[in-house]
């Protein structure tokens, strides 16, 4: 599939049903335009306090793709894709993010000003009170940005595989980020156009994984 080529973007029950983790990929580019169209519902995710305590880097040029690539085990669909997108957990997000999040709040009318208010302490507190957990909640905020980014794709005609298989510290040296303890990789994201199809390997009847009330009380559908 081309880059220039039109397409209907599949409805979301359609791009989660039909998303596969692609792992070869065409060395067709994305364009500019479907790229900020992906970068917008990637950062339309949901995050708590709306914080977006994340940062999102472009893997796009050819050397950097290598180096990526070279710190995920030679993992070849970031050489392959035209782009990966790179997740990074921003602990400290809430002390730099805190200001312009509360005046976006307000100036749009989500937020009355008494929100506002209370948020200017309750996050600060609230974060203050993760101690040690502050990355893992940043780190989940993350995979739901990149959630987002993975079913925006497949609706809009890509392919896309997250990716674990990479050392923190080798992916922090290539993006830049090596010597920031506060940031911290939560997922790679390879997106491009699939050079070959893959099957869906069928899931668990929900009687073995999802239950009712309690583990053990099967929900049966």
């Amino acid at each position: 599939m081309s880059s220039t080529t039109q397409i209907q973007a599949l409805d979301v029950p359609s791009a989660i049903f039909q998303r596969r983790s692609i792992k070869n990929f065409k060395t067709d580019p994305i364009s500019p335009e479907l790229l900020k169209q992906l970068v917008e519902l990637t950062v339309a995710a949901p995050s708590s306090y709306n914080l977006q305590d994340w940062q999102i880097i472009l893997v796009q040029d050819e050397a950097q793709k290598a180096a990526l690539a070279a710190a995920s085990y030679n993992q070849q669909q970031i050489i392959q894709a035209p782009v990966t997108f790179v997740f990074i957990a921003d602990t400290k997000a809430s002390e730099k993010n805190l200001t312009p999040i509360l005046e976006q709040g307000s100036a749009t009318g989500a937020w009355n000003e008494g929100t506002v208010n209370y948020f200017k302490t309750a996050i600060p507190q609230f974060q203050t009170s993760l101690g040690d957990k502050q990355r893992e909640y940043a780190i989940k905020d993350a995979i739901i940005a990149a959630t987002h980014l993975v079913l925006a794709a497949e609706s809009l005609g890509l392919s896309t595989c997250f990716m674990n298989g990479w050392v923190e510290e080798k992916v922090k040296e290539v993006i830049g980020a090596a010597d920031n303890a506060d940031l911290a990789i939560a997922v790679l994201v390879p997106v491009g156009y699939a050079a070959e199809p893959r099957l869906n390997p069928g899931r668990l009847p929900f009687s073995y994984n999802v239950s009712v009330d309690r583990i053990g009380n099967p929900y049966q559908g």
